[in-house]
């Protein structure tokens, strides 16, 4: 299978792309390499992508409509993973425009692709932040999500709105995962797992949000990425129960569902800091402070759909998780 990774030097994108080069699909890999995080990290991941025979890779910016039509009249995908975004709840505060121009004019022109290039099936990254100010756990792909308190969680909302009208109005096959937390070896500097791992080994000081009263649900990249090929490999479908008297916010009469995928397994932000020190032998010196705009207090993932469709749930251990995670910082880095 032929199939275009978008944002494939990303941690998700790099992941999931080496998955589906494992076990013996095409891969076209594009990514802006943009200064977000650090690029040296992004070229990494990219040399490891490289050294396989079945992937091509390009450097394009997904807002832009003719790079992007050139692209897949070339390479002709038959499937996507559309996992390119301008991420960070926190920095699209700082930075509005960037989220729309990447994370709603982008996935207009990957829609807009795929209606001319028939495509079998897109699957995209959604977000646990959608559900934004709803505080009803755990969430639930059927529970309304109309009052994001970020603007990455609108744009990411938005996408799922977008992508329902092309599954009514052109039949394409369109599936959106709800990411919870995603951490693991490869991950993004910008995000408290391997920002606190980095600075605990430096002996230096972490700054924890809301006096470490948050929960979160973090969620191993190996059980994200196994996630998303299987769905992958299962295309949309319409719901023949579908009912607009009461209707079902994850399904449609059109090809088009969404899912959570999270390890279903809310930890503490203080439990979570403990791993680290037990992983890494050393104690964190923490700076508390006061909840930041744009966050929530809890995220917690029901995923008893996604598991009914494809048979799969997420199940690492935090424990776990984070030890594959500072090993790896550690070989990496050299620390």
């Amino acid at each position: 299978m032929r199939v275009l990774v978008t944002g494939a030097a990303g941690f998700i994108g790099f992941h999931t792309a080496c998955h589906l080069l494992e076990r013996g699909d095409e891969v076209i890999g594009i990514d802006n390499l943009n200064d977000y995080y650090d690029v040296s990290l992004k070229h990494a991941r990219l040399e490891r992508l490289t050294s396989h025979n079945n992937f091509k890779f390009a450097q394009i910016n997904i807002e832009d409509s003719e790079a992007m039509e050139a692209l897949f009249e070339r390479e002709q995908p038959r499937r996507i993973v559309h996992l390119a975004a301008q991420a960070g709840v926190r920095y699209s505060i700082e930075n509005p425009r960037a989220y729309i121009d990447t994370n709603i004019v982008g996935f207009l022109n990957i829609l807009e692709n795929c209606r001319h290039h028939h495509i079998e099936h897109l699957v995209y990254a959604s977000s646990s932040s959608v559900y934004g100010a709803n505080t009803q756990m755990p969430f639930d792909v059927r529970h309304h999500a109309d009052h994001p308190v970020s603007l990455y969680g609108a744009t990411k909302k938005s996408n799922e709105l977008m992508a329902h009208s092309y599954a009514h109005l052109y039949k394409i096959p369109v599936t959106g995962l709800r990411f919870f937390t995603v951490y693991g070896p490869w991950g993004r500097p910008d995000m408290a797992p391997f920002l606190f791992t980095k600075k605990i080994l430096a002996g230096d000081t972490i700054d924890v949000f809301n006096n470490g009263k948050h929960q979160r649900d973090f969620t191993y990249i190996d059980d994200i990425v196994e996630g998303v090929v299987r769905t992958l490999d299962q295309p949309a479908t319409a719901n023949a129960e579908w009912d607009g008297n009461t209707p079902d916010p994850a399904s449609s009469t059109a090809p088009y569902h969404i899912y959570n995928i999270g390890n279903n397994e809310p930890v503490e932000l203080m439990y979570f800091i403990e791993c680290i020190e037990k992983s890494t032998g050393k104690k964190a010196k923490k700076n508390f402070l006061a909840m930041q705009a744009g966050d929530v207090l809890a995220t917690y993932a029901n995923v008893d759909d996604l598991a009914r469709a494809v048979g799969f749930k997420p199940s690492t251990p935090i424990e776990e998780g984070i030890d594959r995670l500072v090993k790896w910082y550690r070989e990496f880095y050299q620390v």
